[in-house]
């Protein structure tokens, strides 16, 4: 087995490694990034965040045609759904986006090892499979990313009963999809399946969906869900999903079981960190599997880590930030991440977008703010896309004005928090989005709008 020489060995080419080995290139280091799969990316580009987006958007596309077009003076016939075609759109779309990274590799001088990586001692990795080679390196981080977690009693075969892997590559439209977890994941997978024909029903462990999200927003959100068709049980504790011929049986502490065509497990993820050689290097994970890291995302002397192997947020966008901050802290000596101005999307329709703290952790801090809202419903733009449902809700400090946190349920919300974001990173306050002028008529106002509400003096309402 040959021996390579190089300064960065990077394992997983997802959002975070990809990033961290074109950032590091950048700096001047010679950088290699191992990736099992053909095709480089990551869960994100590859099975996640990207065919997820086409398949959403597709479904919102058809919908719209089939019911939302007449309401705007359109009359539609003889629409029909062509799965195999949106599936198409969909390959097209993660095939341009992950030869996109291989160019940019190629652009930025990163050396790519087709295989699986694992730690054999310090500055030592091995690569097992097409490119099979030893790599020495002064430091090594860990990009694997994570894999879906599942529940005891769930017999996952991987395809009737499957996760979001195969919820996005599904070749018949289900007559009844079970999703199990009300999270981001299975509410977008759960309404494009729901848009597209399936009756869907969606069971949750919890007392309400979207744990994590402001409460407020979430109950607005699942009222509208529930208008689109979704079919909501609260509290239910499944306690198992097997096979049984061509259909599949759930079954749920307390209830009926319920028989159905498919499947959706989306009850978390884990961290991929098994078999990486990370005890070779005096690495322990937690009883959940996360690596623990400093500031720094080091875990041990020339070994560190991000993204979803790490504690936090699983999201694409958080292990970007980090990888870079990772890498320039390990070339420059500086390297931050404010996760205090980290957004969070859910790509439903409405989406819902936040950043920032919500109210119950505010409360529970004991830090003491004021709110200001505004809805949809009052913006000339959403009246004119006819798509006026939701709100902004903006929290900033009681004493200094200073904001706390955003939390968006509408049209484009992935797009307005962006907005809020940098004024979080920039120390502003409600204020200083108040005072800057916001074009009319567009979305954005809304933003604005709810920034003067915190202080009571919203115009438009």
């Amino acid at each position: 087995m040959e021996t390579f020489q190089h300064d960065l060995v990077i394992i997983g080419s997802g959002p975070g490694g990809y990033v961290a080995a074109i950032r590091a290139a950048q700096l001047g280091l010679d950088v290699a990034c191992i990736e099992k799969d053909p095709a480089l990316g990551g869960t994100c580009l590859r099975i996640g965040c990207i065919p997820s987006k086409a398949l959403l958007e597709a479904s919102e596309r058809y919908e719209e045609t089939r019911h939302g077009l007449k309401k705007m003076g359109i009359k539609v016939q003889g629409v029909e759904l062509d799965l195999p075609g949106m599936m198409r759109h969909k390959g097209k779309t993660v095939k341009a986006l992950t030869s996109g990274v291989a160019g940019l590799f190629k652009k930025n001088g990163v050396k790519r090892y087709e295989g699986t990586g694992r730690i054999e001692g310090p500055g030592q990795v091995v690569v097992d499979g097409k490119d099979a080679a030893r790599l020495e390196a002064k430091n090594i981080l860990m990009a694997t990313g994570s894999e879906v977690a599942t529940l005891p009693g769930i017999e996952m075969d991987w395809d009737r009963i499957g996760g979001s892997t195969e919820a996005i590559d599904y070749d018949v439209v289900p007559e009844h999809l079970v999703v199990i977890g009300a999270g981001v994941i299975g509410l977008e997978l759960g309404s494009v399946w729901a848009r597209l024909g399936s009756k869907v029903t969606v069971l949750e462990y919890l007392d309400r969906i979207l744990p994590g999200m402001d409460s407020e927003i979430a109950t607005k959100a699942q009222r509208l869900f529930k208008k689109q068709g979704l079919d909501f049980h609260l509290g239910v504790k499944v306690t198992g999903a097997k096979l049984d011929g061509d259909q599949c049986i759930v079954e749920s502490e307390g209830r009926d079981p319920v028989t159905c065509d498919r499947v959706l497990v989306c009850v978390g993820r884990r961290p991929y960190t098994e078999g990486l050689g990370l005890e070779k290097v005096g690495v322990e994970t937690d009883r959940r599997g996360f690596i623990q890291v400093d500031e720094h995302y080091k875990a041990a002397d020339g070994i560190y880590a991000i993204g979803d192997v790490i504690p936090g947020p699983m999201l694409a966008h958080k292990a970007e930030h980090e990888g870079v901050a990772c890498v320039e802290h390990l070339v420059t000596g500086y390297g931050h991440v404010n996760y205090d101005a980290i957004p969070n999307v859910v790509y439903t329709h409405p989406e819902i977008a936040s950043v920032g703290k919500s109210e119950e952790e505010l409360k529970e801090a004991g830090i003491e703010y004021r709110s200001g809202s505004f809805p949809f419903m009052a913006n000339g733009r959403a009246k004119a896309l006819n798509q006026t449902d939701g709100l902004v809700k903006i929290l900033a400090d009681a004493k200094t004005d200073r904001i706390l946190g955003a939390h968006i349920l509408g049209a484009r919300a992935g797009d307005l928090i962006a907005e809020v974001a940098v004024a979080i990173e920039f120390a502003a306050s409600s204020e200083d989005i108040a005072r800057c002028v916001h074009a009319h008529p567009t979305l954005a106002e809304v933003v604005k709008e709810a920034a003067l509400a915190v202080d009571g003096r919203a115009v438009n309402i």
